[in-house]
């Protein structure tokens, strides 16, 4: 069984490993931007792996407690999309029987949220104060919830990527981006560039819910254009460092329109995280 210890390793360094890939748009060690550096994504990580990875917590105990860490050291929301995705994971390891997946148990976790899982979300996301999210006329973040955790998911679901993930059992990642992980893990021989492929299948396929929160689609065809550029590219080589001048000129582009695929972003995370974990199990 996985202990706390190993969970938190898994955690810190999947966290790790995003800012090291270079994503085009977001934050990372290559390039700063949205008044965030690489160093606030690398604290945050540390002082949320314990509350998120907490066993004595619920579910939306991790996340508003790793959230409140996070604000208390930070001062902004570089993590809430990794810890809403982060907690599930977190929580299921920690109740996944023998004869059970990851996946199959993260189901049983996601179909048993409760009202006070959505208060703790709730809280949760109006500390962490992101723009656009949280409004709604059904279940809006400011108020008490009438649903389960679940249940406000599905709500968020049409226009959230990470609500998405809530209702569809992280449909995204296990049917597509755990794939195209171990897949590039394999040709590149690098943890790292792994993730950027990730992060540029997915955004070569799934508008990013993050930036369509605050442009609605004005860019996202262009986005989807410059993505595949960018993923094309990476797939037809066995040198991805060869690619970095092409990343450079998408980071720019993205970032001087106020582009940030942080929903995307948060999806690699996840990815990563849930590839440590997996073998853990299997060890």
């Amino acid at each position: 069984m996985i202990d706390q210890t190993q969970l938190i390793t898994a955690y810190k360094r999947a966290c790790a490993i995003d800012v090291e890939a270079f994503k085009p748009g977001n934050v990372s060690v290559y390039a700063a931007g949205h008044d965030m550096t690489a160093e606030d994504f690398i604290l945050s990580a540390e002082v949320s792996a314990f509350p998120i990875t907490n066993p004595d917590f619920s579910l939306g105990e991790k996340v508003y407690y790793a959230v409140k860490a996070t604000r208390e050291r930070v001062g902004c929301n570089t993590n809430l999309g990794i810890l809403l995705l982060s907690a599930p994971i977190c929580q299921a390891i920690f109740q996944q029987q023998s004869a059970q997946s990851l996946a199959q148990a993260l189901a049983q976790v996601l179909s048993n949220t409760t009202q006070a899982d959505a208060e703790w979300v709730f809280k949760a996301i109006t500390l962490a104060s992101p723009g656009g999210l949280g409004d709604s006329k059904q279940e809006d973040v400011n108020e008490a919830p009438a649903v389960t955790l679940i249940e406000a998911m599905a709500i968020a679901s049409e226009k959230d990527r990470i609500a998405f993930q809530y209702v569809s059992n992280y449909k995204d990642i296990f049917d597509f981006s755990i794939l195209r992980y171990n897949t590039a893990r394999v040709k590149y021989d690098d943890v790292v560039w792994a993730a950027v492929s990730v992060y540029t299948g997915l955004l070569a396929q799934f508008p990013d819910s993050h930036i369509e929160r605050k442009y609605g689609n004005k860019y996202s065809g262009w986005i989807l254009e410059q993505m595949i550029i960018v993923d094309d590219a990476l797939a037809n080589t066995d040198k991805p460092e060869q690619c970095v001048p092409l990343l450079h000129d998408v980071d720019r582009k993205f970032k001087d329109k106020g582009i940030n695929p942080g929903t995307t972003a948060d999806l690699t995370v996840a990815t990563v995280f849930i590839h440590f974990v997996e073998a853990l199990s299997v060890r």
